[in-house]
């Protein structure tokens, strides 16, 4: 088992405030600004719909206020990042304001999703209309699906996902429920045509405070599995010292009729994270993390598969993370404290990493499998004034990556950690976290960074992004975990920051990168070597 930090970091320090690309030889990459743009007031840009030779989609919000409507945008950038189309969908219909719920690329087809709350039919509509070349929406309004509303605060929920293959659309809807009822869903499976294959309405055997859904997925075959989360004896993660908590996947298959219940059960551990992919065989790859302590550390992980075809549960592995790769950071004193604590033996004293959320499984050709996590958590704090009043101040971290690469029987082949440090106050971490791309046999990450940690005073000191001559980083991992990271790009440069939670893989060695400052923003090409 192989674990790489520092020893194999590369630090480079940059004399001036820009990059030269052409003299950065050693920066494996190479980005590209194009033009500044100015947004409508009070909107931005919340997601990239899709992408291709063409350049891309881009969708643009404007929450609604007291005085305004929500407001909703499509826009149209070619492959050199210019905005070639901008169109404002209309939310009203026939007088009455809809609900914005997405924008879907299926088959080549753009599809626009509205809701509608029928408060005298006390009940919720979905509807789609195609966009136009123009980015017009259809004049046929087409209803999909509808759910019980008996308010405006119990409307239901719609919530889309695509197929691996694009072939399929799975429409998942919470039902409202009353407290301590059954839990209730719909499911909806479409055709990239939106032509509805099945549907079904799921009562599950707990009641909503026992049991929450944690992710689903629907596969090229249009079977749906469902990831929850459900607690044996009320809602606390820990009874008696031990997990008070089990992770349950639900299978549909068989378009609906076929319906399992597969239970992750290992005695006395705590599975703190655990998501599942959909591997090429159909069979389903579940990796996660474990803890000996508690619901909020990590101490190994947790990996397993489902054959759907057996019902068989098969290669369950659980692989503690070495020591060093637990406790072997931080100040000297600090790892002189770590060590001692894990020479006692005691797994309640050992040390485990702390607050560690799973973003991405990535599956292996061969069946193993890569997790990437990042060590996420809001802290709040609040004052009292002299008059009495309270103010609350939150704090969003986004700090360090790990990426474990698991071989198909589950065990470690070797983890890497990505020094990070991002700690910013009510922005909801806007600015922070990371975009992931794969090249080849490399794994690319870009975030933002504080340009002091490019100085090479040999300090294991990380000085925290905020905002404030901050570059843009690219770490850059090969497939022996051989870690190093480079400044990409100074932020001022291009007079933006970074948006790493927009940014997107668009090719085989290509990368969307998008920035704004005030009303300012501004997409780049990163092409990788």
């Amino acid at each position: 088992m192989k674990y790489h930090f520092w020893g194999l970091m590369t630090l480079f320090y940059m004399i001036n405030s820009g990059i030269s690309m052409a003299q950065a030889d050693d920066i494996p990459g190479k980005i590209t600004w194009g033009e500044e743009l100015s947004e409508p007031a009070n909107t931005r840009i919340t997601k990239i719909i899709s992408t291709g030779t063409y350049g891309f989609y881009a969708l643009r919000q404007k929450n609604a206020g007291a005085i305004t409507d929500e407001q909703v945008y499509v826009e149209l950038y070619d492959s050199e990042n210019k905005l070639k189309r901008s169109e404002k969908l209309d939310l009203k219909y026939k007088g009455k304001q809809r609900d914005f719920e997405d924008v879907l690329q299926v088959g080549g087809q753009l599809y626009f999703f509205t809701s509608f709350n029928n408060q005298a039919q006390k009940t919720n509509y979905l509807f789609y209309q195609t966009l136009s070349d123009r980015l017009q929406p259809g004049k046929n309004l087409e209803k999909i699906a509808e759910v019980p509303a008996p308010n405006k605060a119990k409307e239901g929920a719609f919530n889309m996902l695509i197929s691996k293959d694009s072939s399929k659309i799975l429409l998942y809807s919470q039902l409202p429920y009353k407290k301590k009822e059954a839990e209730r869903f719909a499911l909806h499976v479409f055709d990239n045509q939106m032509q509805e294959l099945w549907k079904k309405d799921v009562v599950l055997p707990y009641n909503d405070q026992q049991f929450s859904v944690e992710n689903y997925q629907v596969d090229n075959q249009g079977n749906v599995y469902l990831l929850g989360l459900l607690y044996i004896d009320g809602v606390k993660d820990v009874k008696r010292g031990k997990p008070n908590y089990q992770y349950i996947i639900l299978a549909y298959t068989s378009a609906g009729d076929g319906v399992q219940e597969y239970r992750l059960e290992i005695e006395d551990k705590f599975i703190t994270d655990l998501n599942f992919r959909i591997a090429d065989n159909a069979h389903l790859v579940c990796a996660g993390f474990y803890s000996d302590k508690g619901a909020l550390s990590v101490k190994g992980t947790c990996f397993f598969k489902i054959d759907p075809t057996n019902k068989e549960v098969y290669d369950l592995s659980l692989q503690e993370f070495d020591f060093e790769f637990r406790g072997g950071f931080g100040t000297d004193a600090q790892q002189r404290k770590a060590a001692r604590n894990e020479a006692s033996g005691d797994p309640d004293r050992q040390p485990e990493l702390y607050r560690f959320s799973l973003d991405e499984i990535v599956l292996r050709s061969d069946g193993g499998a890569l997790l990437v996590a990042e060590q996420f958590y809001i802290f709040e704090r609040t004052y009292r004034y002299w008059d009495g009043t309270l103010r609350v101040d939150y704090f969003y971290h986004y700090n360090d990556i790990i990426v474990v690469n698991l071989k198909p029987t589950g065990e470690i082949e070797w983890a890497s950690r990505i020094p990070k440090r991002q700690e910013t106050m009510n922005d909801g971490g806007y600015f922070s976290s990371y975009a992931m791309a794969i090249v080849k046999d490399r794994i690319f990450f870009i975030f933002n960074d504080n340009s002091r940690n490019f100085e090479n005073d040999n300090s294991r000191f990380i000085y925290n992004f905020n905002g404030r001559n901050s570059v843009i980083s690219l770490a850059e991992l090969t497939k022996e975990g051989q870690l190093k990271i480079f400044p990409l790009f100074f932020n001022r440069d291009a007079d933006i920051i970074t948006r790493p939670k927009i940014c997107k893989q668009t090719g085989s060695r290509k990368m969307l990168v998008y920035g704004e400052l005030g009303r300012g923003y501004r997409f780049a090409t990163l092409n990788f070597d």
